[in-house]
C-alpha cells in the first residue's frame, strides 16, 4: 500500500508540474566584425557541383549573422531538469539534404535514439560518413536519386561529424543530447524551449566557432527570457 501511495503521489506531482511548465525563450546576437568566410573553390574542380553555381561559388557558413547581429545555428540547452530523460524514440526525425554538394542545413541537434533522415536532391554520388568521438562511425554510399538514409545516435555528443568523403568540402554537425531541452536560434536569432517545469537552471548557448555562454535562469509559470551575445574570439 505504501509503495501505491508514493506512485500516486509522484505521479500526481509530475502531472502538477507539467501543468505549470513554461517556455524559455531568447535572441542570439552578435556583436563586432563578422569573420570572414572562404569561398568554396574547390567546387570549380568538380564536373557536377560546379554546375550548380552559375555565378559566384558558396562561401563556408561558419558565421550565419543577420544584418541586424542576430546569430544563427547556437545550439541552448538547459542543464539540471528533474527527471529529464530522451523522448528521441518518439520524436519527429531530424532531416538533413545534401543540396548543391552542401548539406543542408549545417547544424542540426536531436536526441538520443531520435531519427536523422538524410536525403541526397544532387545528381551525383556521395557518401555519408559520420566521424563520432562517442557513438558508432558510418560510412554509407548514398546515390542520386536513391533512398533517404537514416541514423541514430545513443549517446550525448556534441557536433558530431557528417562529411562526405567524395566532395571533401562538404561537412554537417549533429549535436546529439539526452533529453528535449534545448533549441537551435534561427537566422532571427530566436530560440524557444517549451514545456519546462519552474525552477532555477544553468543554460548553455554554444556556437560551434564562437564557443559556450552560460547564464542562471529562474523559470516561473509565467515563462522566462534570456538573451545572448557572442563576440569575435
Amino acid at each position: 500500500m505504501k509503495k501505491i501511495l508514493s506512485l500516486l503521489v509522484t505521479t500526481a506531482f509530475a502531472a502538477i508540474q507539467f501543468s505549470r511548465a513554461a517556455d524559455l525563450s531568447g535572441v542570439i546576437t552578435f556583436k563586432g566584425a563578422a569573420p570572414e568566410e572562404k569561398e568554396l573553390t574547390p567546387i570549380k574542380e568538380d564536373a557536377t557541383c560546379s554546375t550548380y553555381y552559375s555565378g559566384a561559388l558558396p562561401k563556408t557558413q561558419h558565421y550565419i549573422i543577420s544584418a541586424k547581429g542576430e546569430l544563427a545555428n547556437v545550439i541552448v540547452v538547459v542543464k539540471g531538469v528533474p527527471a529529464a530523460k530522451s523522448t528521441g524514440a518518439t520524436a519527429t526525425p531530424a532531416v538533413m539534404d545534401q543540396k548543391g554538394c552542401l548539406y543542408v542545413p549545417q547544424i542540426l541537434a536531436v536526441q538520443t535514439g531520435q531519427k536523422v533522415v538524410v536525403k541526397n536532391s544532387d545528381s551525383c554520388v556521395h557518401n555519408v560518413h559520420t566521424v563520432p568521438k562517442e557513438n558508432e562511425m558510418k560510412n554509407v554510399v548514398q546515390m542520386p536519386g536513391g533512398a533517404d538514409l537514416e541514423f541514430t545516435f545513443e549517446k550525448p555528443e556534441p557536433f558530431l561529424k557528417f562529411q562526405c568523403d567524395v566532395h571533401p568540402w562538404m561537412f554537417g554537425y549533429v549535436t546529439v543530447l539526452d533529453h528535449p531541452y534545448f533549441a537551435i536560434s534561427g537566422t532571427d536569432g530566436k530560440f524557444t524551449i517549451k514545456n519546462l517545469p519552474p525552477g532555477k537552471y544553468t543554460i548553455e548557448a554554444t556556437h560551434r566557432k564562437l564557443g559556450t555562454k552560460t547564464a542562471e535562469v529562474e523559470v516561473k509559470e509565467g515563462g522566462a527570457a534570456q538573451d545572448f551575445t557572442f563576440e569575435p574570439k
